[in-house]
């Protein structure tokens, strides 16, 4: 008879209060690492609710090992908001004895946490003769695959490909946070219990999982090889807001603490639903935390493989600046980017005074040059005038002057002229000879 066990993490729920003492007025003593895993704010470890950001972030720390609730925490990622931990492997294996399969199925529940399944995971099947499903019955999702090693192709599976010979795998949706797995009865090891007696299905990260031709042919290599545990990711945020703009209102309970923090709207499905905190470009360590302890800038220039510069760099806030060394130019940040100048910094401070020596005395030619213009118009125009006066009796006009002795004369302008003749009117012509023409005033 199969025996079903079950490893379900108990529903909490988040009181968003604020951090108490304990009794006698002591504040708990708070860690943040355990063993070797770093346990960052908003996680922590200690029986103060001020530990933790709040009481679903607390971290139970077990000889020098981890745990949330009943699962290894294995990391904890600020950055990306991912919780990895261990779970175990269901197993589904044929009892020569009671001629019946003996299923050892897990789960757990992740309602009323801050955590959810993350989508980078996928739920594996490793077996000859094997059906299993994962199942929300919360949210009525459910999923499987079925894997089978027909004749004597398991033996020529390739390294890594995981296409339904000897192990499956399928995608779960973003969002879930219940997890359970079962195998189907009627698909079992029963004919083939003498070579492979047994499968096993677990959800776990894909990125932690490579196929290898052996647990095809001998599925309880699997099992043996992860120790009966498998690496899963959780996906975990702040969810005291339903995004950025409603958490920044609230400065209080806003979780965003440092100066160089940015605020990042998270999405457990098709809507958003909580909020998390980065650090902002150029810095690194815990957003959730003020001064120090906070978000630091980084310096670029003591990481050169993350951040590649050929030249000099120059660490600055926030960020660095690349330059190609004296005596080269171009691009520092590229292999090679940098050139030779074929000019010695001497040869190019003298190419530079002359070319300021040349714009001075090329500026002062073309002022001379306008300047000479303007005196051959001047000129010119004298010119004409002298010319007028002589073709309209000027000289004749002095002669009389001098003559006369103190005779004066009055010049008008054609605007007078227009007015005294009354636009030079006909009816004031009073002679004409020549090519001029006399008119009386008004």
């Amino acid at each position: 008879m199969a025996s079903n066990g079950e490893l379900t993490i108990l529903r909490l729920t988040i009181a968003f209060a604020a951090a108490a003492l304990l009794a006698g007025g002591a504040e708990a003593q708070c860690l943040h690492s355990c063993g070797d895993v770093d346990i960052p704010y908003p996680f922590g470890i200690g029986s103060g609710d001020d530990c933790a950001l709040f009481p679903g972030y607390k971290i139970d720390c077990n000889n020098n090992r981890p745990f949330y609730l009943d699962v290894e925490a294995l990391s904890i990622s600020l950055q990306l908001g991912q919780m990895g931990v261990m779970t175990p492997i269901s197993s589904s294996c044929y009892n020569t004895t009671a001629k019946n399969m003996d299923s050892t199925m897990w789960g757990f529940n992740l309602s009323g946490t801050p955590f959810m399944l993350s989508d980078s995971n996928k739920f594996t099947v490793i077996g000859c003769q094997s059906l299993a499903y994962i199942s929300d019955p919360m949210s009525n999702y459910t999923s499987g695959c079925a894997s089978s090693c027909p004749g004597a192709t398991v033996v020529s599976a390739t390294n890594g490909t995981c296409s339904g010979i000897g192990c499956c795998q399928t995608t779960i949706p973003k969002g879930l946070e219940y997890y359970k797995v079962s195998f189907e009865e009627s698909m079992n090891t029963s004919g083939i219990y003498n070579t492979t007696p047994c499968s096993y299905a677990v959800l776990m990260d894909y990125s932690n999982f490579t196929l290898l031709n052996s647990y095809l042919a001998s599925p309880l290599k699997f099992n043996t090889t992860y120790g009966g545990r498998a690496p899963v990711m959780f996906d975990w945020a702040i969810w005291d807001a339903r995004d950025c703009v409603e958490a920044q209102k609230n400065h209080t309970s806003y979780a965003c603490k440092s100066d160089h923090s940015v605020c990042l709207n998270y999405s457990s499905g098709a809507e958003l639903s909580a909020y998390m905190c980065n650090c902002s470009k150029g810095y690194q360590g815990n957003p959730y935390l003020q001064g120090s302890n906070g978000c630091r800038d980084i310096n670029e220039c003591e990481h050169p493989e993350s951040y590649s510069c050929y030249g000099e760099c120059r660490n600055k806030d926030g960020g660095f600046d690349c330059s190609c060394h004296a005596g080269t130019r171009g691009n520092a940040s590229i292999p090679g980017g940098c050139q030779k100048n074929f000019l010695t910094p001497k040869a190019q401070v003298a190419i530079g005074v002359v070319a300021f020596i040349l714009s001075i005395l090329f500026g002062f030619l073309g002022w001379e040059v306008i300047r000479h213009k303007r005196s051959i118009k001047r000129q010119a125009l004298l010119r004409q005038n002298d010319e007028f006066f002589q073709q309209h009796g000027g000289q004749l006009l002095l002669e009389m002057m001098k003559v006369e002795g103190n005779a004066g004369f009055t010049l008008y302008d054609r605007q007078e002229i227009e007015t005294a003749t009354n636009n030079f009117n006909k009816t004031h012509i009073i002679g004409e000879g020549g090519r001029e023409l006399f008119t009386g005033q008004c």
